[in-house]
């Protein structure tokens, strides 16, 4: 498994669902051509580059290209790392027939396959330095805060999200991954108490 510092942004949930087999981190979905009108998601998207950079990872086919080359007018382009998949032909398992160009997808790749594809991108074979453990914030956190599990729960997400100029339509699980890229565990309690969540 690769443990990213960096969120990967990819096309949809079965994208997604393959990553997150063999990727620690922050996978965030486009929702195909949906990131092209979607203002909040772009917001997103620009400040967790300014944060932390991201990295895209989109089909090989010309709708993969058009949302990654969309990503690359919205982002700075020393912010993004690209992983470019191969062109592999074939169809889907979970699809009755193969796509427009024949191409499977990233949903489809095999996973040594995409492992292969980060690695010569560069991710996966950074060395880390060694460094005090980070008190993370997790789902208890936001239960012992009434921000998750609670009748109110969603009321105090929402706006604990607004506050912290996020997009507000999050999980409690979404939730806690985007706010470890952008807070301390510190800032989070400070801005629950100031809130008076």
């Amino acid at each position: 498994m690769i443990k990213l510092d960096r969120p990967i942004i990819v096309e949809g949930k079965y994208d997604a669902v393959k990553l997150a087999n063999i990727i620690d981190g922050l996978i965030i979905k486009t929702d195909g051509f949906g990131i092209f009108n979607d203002k909040e998601k772009q917001a997103l998207l620009r400040r967790l580059a300014a944060e932390k950079g991201i990295i895209v990872l989109t089909d090989s086919d010309s709708a993969g290209f058009l949302i990654r080359n969309f990503i690359k007018q919205t982002v700075p382009a020393d912010k993004i790392t690209h992983v470019y998949i191969p062109d592999v032909f074939g169809k889907e398992k979970r699809k009755t027939e193969a796509s427009k160009e024949g191409k499977l997808g990233v949903e489809g790749i095999k996973e040594e396959i995409l492992l292969e594809a980060f690695r010569k991108a560069g991710i996966g074979c950074e060395k880390k330095e060694s460094t005090e453990p980070v008190r993370q914030i997790t789902n208890i956190d936001l239960y012992e805060y009434g921000l998750s599990g609670g009748a109110d729960s969603k009321a105090k997400r929402k706006a604990l999200l607004k506050a912290l100029s996020l997009p507000e339509r999050m999980s409690s699980s979404s939730m806690v991954k985007v706010l470890n890229c952008f807070v301390t565990y510190e800032e989070f309690i400070n801005k629950v108490k100031e809130l008076e969540l």
